[in-house]
This record gives C-alpha cells, structure tokens and sequence, in this order.
C-alpha cells in the first residue's frame, strides 16, 4: 500500500479490489479494505459516511466496519465500470467524511413493523438522527437466524415506543462482535 497523504481533510490511499468469495451476486461487486493509515484518520471505528473519488470518478458511500478496528469499502460494477477498474486491480482513492449523513434504506421487514407499531415509535423513528437510525437498521440485519431477526424489530418497535432513541448494547466499531467482518475474498 502507498503511503497516506491528507490535505485539507482528504484522505488519500491505493487499495486492491477483490471479489468476495461467498456471495450469490459476486460478479456484481468487488470490495477494498482500507489500509490502516487512512483509516487512522477518519473519525469513527463505526460505519463512517464518505464522499470521494476511485481513480477519479466521484461516488458517495459508507464504510463498514470489518471488526479489526478498521473499515472495509463495497464497490459496486457501475462504480468499478466508471473507474475503469476490475477485481485484482490497485485503484487509487480520495476520501473524506460525507459533509451530510445520508438516510439509509429501511428493509421492507422494519418499514411494515414501524407502520404498525404504536404512533409513539414512528414518532421517535422520525426523530432520530439517520446515524442512529442506521445503528437500528445494522442491529437488526446483522443477525443470521431470522428468528432473531423477527425477534430484534419487535424489540426495536418497543424500545422506540418507550422512547429510546439509541439501540442498546451496541458496538459501532465490530471489535467486540463476531457478526461483523470484511467479506472474505475469493481466491
């Protein structure tokens, strides 16, 4: 990896692509880890909102955290196409945290629960910041069984009802949870 420049907040770094090893869709997406240096200079261990360039082509994007207090990237074919870049390559970014949260995408499970909750859970839903509604969102999807699942928006629909805004137990980084990880790449 090439060492990290930083100018007027910019974080600069090349990154390899890899396509990841398990995924039904794998040849719809590549993914890039971020050298620990760049990732020194973001603001959170938690999924962080970014704004950026990969090899010059501008996209919006939120890193994940891969649970060894560092973040991972998925690019998808239509940015990895724009940026004349595949899986194996190096590709050179500059990034910087996104001047604006943006509202994340509420899975269709969550949406019918929250219509059907009690008015005072849309109310804080609607309340809340898109950061904690994203720590919401993570807390429910991270889970494998989806009794669990099940179980977590039924939870979540009364915590919020009860007026809590912040999901508990819940660590944004991934360092102490073994749900959260980089994809592993293919070989």
């Amino acid at each position: 990896m090439i060492p990290v420049t930083k100018t007027a907040s910019k974080i600069r770094f090349k990154a390899k692509l890899f396509r990841p090893a398990e995924s039904d869709k794998a040849d719809a997406w590549t993914f890039l880890s971020l050298p620990k240096n760049a990732n020194a200079k973001l603001p959170s261990r938690g999924m962080t909102a970014v704004e950026g360039t990969i090899n010059g082509v501008p996209f919006q994007a939120t890193l994940e955290p891969d649970g060894q207090k560092s973040h991972w990237l998925k690019v998808n074919r239509k940015l990895c196409e724009a940026a004349d870049a595949e899986a194996g390559d190096v590709v050179t970014l500059e990034i910087a945290p996104a001047a604006e949260e943006p509202e994340p995408s509420v899975p269709p499970d969550l949406k019918k629960a929250l219509a059907a909750a009690a008015p005072k859970a849309r109310t804080v839903w609607s309340d809340i910041t898109p950061i904690a509604r994203r720590d919401w969102i993570h807390w429910i999807t991270s889970v494998k069984q989806a009794e669990t699942r099940a179980r977590r928006i039924k939870n979540a629909c009364s915590m919020l009802a009860a007026g809590k805004r912040r999901v508990c137990c819940f660590d944004r980084s991934g360092f102490y949870s073994k749900s959260v990880s980089a994809p592993k790449a293919a070989v």
